[in-house]
Formats: structure tokens, C-alpha cells, sequence
């Protein structure tokens, strides 16, 4: 009787960081706050400081984007009902490769207690789409993408939950189809990459390409860091492909 006790009180002792950063991280930031709140307050005892958040960024931004990262990325890791090992060392090696040894293992043990947590997809993509701007949006949708394909397809699930953090961030349905379609192959991707139907005139092919260009450039996400913006270039040269596709297919100039 005792020992169900003592049992029962450490697993109470031991929610109370979780649910006290939880409630902190909530009313300071929202939904996406209560959810890093609660990730924190498990993984640092109840005890981290302002200078223990520091892996996230520098800059308030930066903190923004890396918390919905981490945030958004389990939902479409559980999406299918399963974390594969394949998921995990794809995030592992993002992190690592933009971020380095130290900040990685930080970022890896806060997903995974995230990944603990009922993650409601619609009320943090919702506030995602108040605060950050469009290009950061975008970015951040793509590195989505490469989570689910990293175990070599997309499940059906994972595209369907991806579709309702594009939704609920206000992201365009020309705009989500076209970071899909870098993804999922499908019949003239280059024109869906492009937001364009394969009818378009080449002065529409042109004008779609420069205003995709433009709002996906890794120039609008450089302020979160060359980290961010090396990443964001592997997106634009999707862009630039489909475009060259598209322009030797016509002949175009």
C-alpha cells in the first residue's frame, strides 16, 4: 500500500514540471507556447531559464519559427501512428547539419517530449498564421514535406496533416500544392510547382514563375538565420528546375 503510494506520488512530483511550464508556457505565447512550456518544464525539471531557451534563437523570430518547427514536426510525425526511426534521424540530421552538436541534442530530447504531448494541429497552425510572415510559412511547410518523405514516401495520412497546418496558417492552395508536388510526383509537376496549369501562354508561365520566385527567395527568410536560409535555397532551386523544365519543353527564351 505504501509503495503504490510513493509510486503514485512521484508520478504526480514528477507531472508538475510539465504541467507548471505548460500553464507558463500558455499564458506567456498561446497554444504553441503552452506546448514548448510543458516540453521544457519536463526536460529541464521545472528549473530552465531564459538563458536554457537559447537553442531556439537569438531573436524573438528565430525562437518563433524553431518552436514551430518542433511543434508542427511531431504532428506529422504521428500523423501515421508511428515515429519511424527513418523520421527521427531525418530530423537528427537537420538539426545537426543547420544547428550543431550541442543545439541538435537540445532540439531532439525537446521533440521528444513534445511527441509525448495531444498536439491540437488547428489551434497552433492558427496562431503560426497570425504571427509569421508568409515566406516563413512557406519555408517552414516545406521542411515539413521533407519529414514525411523521409522514410522514402509520404503516407496519405501525414500529406492530409500537412494540409491542415497549411490551411489553418492561411497558406494558398496554389502554394501548398506547389511545395507538395517537390515531394509527391505527380503528371506536370513542373506547372503545379509553378501554381499554373499546363494550358498557361508562355507570358503566364513567366509571370507565375518571377512572382513564385519572389515570394519563396531565401533572402525573405534570412533573418532566421543562415541556417534557415541555406535550407530555403534548395526550395528555390525546385522553383528555378521547374521553370527551365517547362521553358526547354516550349523552347521558350
Amino acid at each position: 500500500m505504501n509503495n503504490n503510494s510513493n509510486n503514485q506520488s512521484q508520478k504526480r512530483s514528477g507531472c508538475l514540471p510539465s504541467i507548471l511550464g505548460f500553464f507558463v508556457g500558455f499564458w506567456v505565447l498561446g497554444p504553441l507556447g503552452g506546448i514548448i512550456g510543458a516540453a521544457l518544464g519536463s526536460y529541464f525539471g521545472g528549473s530552465y531559464t531564459r538563458k536554457d531557451t537559447e537553442f531556439l534563437g537569438k531573436t524573438p523570430k528565430q525562437k518563433d519559427f524553431s518552436s514551430s518547427l518542433l511543434v508542427l514536426s511531431a504532428a506529422v510525425m504521428k500523423a501515421d501512428g508511428t515515429v519511424k526511426k527513418s523520421e527521427l534521424d531525418y530530423v537528427k540530421h537537420f538539426f545537426l547539419s543547420n544547428f550543431g552538436q550541442e543545439q541538435a541534442e537540445k532540439y531532439i530530447l525537446t521533440l521528444r517530449e513534445i511527441l509525448k504531448q495531444d498536439i491540437k494541429v488547428d489551434e497552433v497552425s492558427q496562431q503560426v498564421g497570425r504571427y509569421m510572415d508568409y515566406s516563413s510559412r512557406l519555408q517552414l511547410l516545406h521542411y515539413l514535406f521533407g519529414i514525411a518523405s523521409a522514410d522514402g514516401q509520404v503516407h496519405e495520412l501525414e500529406v492530409d496533416v500537412i494540409e491542415s497546418i497549411s490551411r489553418y496558417m492561411n497558406i494558398y492552395t496554389s502554394d501548398f500544392e506547389s511545395i507538395k508536388a517537390m515531394f509527391v510526383k505527380i503528371v506536370d509537376d513542373a506547372y503545379t510547382i509553378l501554381g499554373i496549369d499546363p494550358s498557361a501562354t508562355d507570358d503566364e508561365v513567366k509571370k507565375a514563375y518571377r512572382e513564385m520566385a519572389k515570394k519563396n527567395h531565401p533572402d525573405k527568410v534570412s533573418y532566421l538565420g543562415e541556417d534557415v536560409r541555406k535550407d530555403a535555397e534548395k526550395k528555390f532551386q525546385e522553383i528555378n528546375d521547374a521553370y527551365d523544365r517547362i521553358k526547354k519543353q516550349r523552347g521558350m527564351n
